[in-house]
């Protein structure tokens, strides 16, 4: 029997994951009310279906910025089937969204990586109830977006996610810092120099890669809080990642900014915002 699935919203990432289902023919909802331009190319790429509401989707999937993931949880209340939140958000609220799908078999997911646009670059970490669990592991096997399954409850999966991010995320913070700290005593030149060097694959070494970040950091910053309250919660300090948090409030501006360029950003670091 065909699983008809739900998608809320098709950004970048979330457009990713449902054209991974639509590639082995799962059809795939999305709601274009209140979406602009890039949102319905995105879905219509994907090969996505146009829908006013979810009624009769087996399984609605959230792929959204994490101080969403609570409204889209809302948005949906109600629903009977199985819900994944794969959000980048605390283990808490993961749990917090369990309890607002109270009449769904909600299930936590952590996608770690890129965009699934190949096999074996993405992962999608699992954990909670175990058919839930089992269904989801079922839609994407095979697809671009590998399933693991994790044994335990809600909350598990997050964090996976945000223990991983946490480090992941964190190095181009530090490289920008320490780029940035160069370049405003006139070292830069001989920074990127000794780091091509010495650590010629890391986000210090290879600073190009920071452009990439600074389209996402956006996304970043909110992450950032969630590794935070998670941290508090396992009564570790907060306040690396708070500060990393506010690193990337200072690239704002250049939310998927395809031309922004290293320096732009690094400026952006010695210049407060407002």
């Amino acid at each position: 029997m065909t699983t008809t699935v739900g998608l809320l919203h098709p950004g970048a990432m979330g457009a990713a994951v449902g054209a991974a289902l639509t590639a082995r023919g799962t059809p795939v909802r999305w709601l274009p009310a209140g979406r602009g331009p890039a949102t319905r190319r995105r879905a219509d790429d994907a090969g996505l279906t146009e829908a006013e509401d979810l009624a009769g989707c087996d399984v609605i999937l959230s792929v959204c910025p994490p101080a969403a993931a609570l409204d889209v949880a809302r948005s949906v209340a109600g629903f009977t089937g199985v819900y994944l939140d794969a959000n980048a958000i605390s283990p808490r609220h993961a749990t917090e969204v369990a309890r607002v799908l109270d009449k769904a078999t909600v299930a936590d997911g952590g996608i770690v990586g890129p965009p699934p646009r190949k096999a074996g670059t993405t992962r999608l970490y699992l954990s909670g109830p175990a058919a839930a669990v089992a269904r989801l592991e079922d839609l994407f096997a095979g697809t671009d977006l590998k399933p693991v399954v994790l044994d335990g409850p809600v909350g598990k999966a997050s964090a996976l996610k945000l223990a991983f991010a946490s480090y992941n995320k964190l190095t181009f913070a530090l490289a920008a810092q320490s780029h940035a700290l160069a370049e405003r005593h006139g070292v830069g030149g001989e920074l990127r120099e000794l780091a091509a060097e010495v650590l010629p694959h890391t986000p210090l070494g290879a600073p190009g890669g920071i452009a990439s970040a600074g389209q996402r950091a956006w996304r970043w910053e909110g992450e950032m809080a969630e590794i935070a309250e998670a941290s508090a919660d396992a009564g570790l300090s907060p306040a690396l990642v708070a500060a990393a948090g506010e690193l990337f409030a200072r690239w704002r501006e250049h939310r998927d900014d395809d031309g922004v360029t290293l320096d732009d950003l690094l400026q952006a670091l010695v210049t407060r915002p407002g």
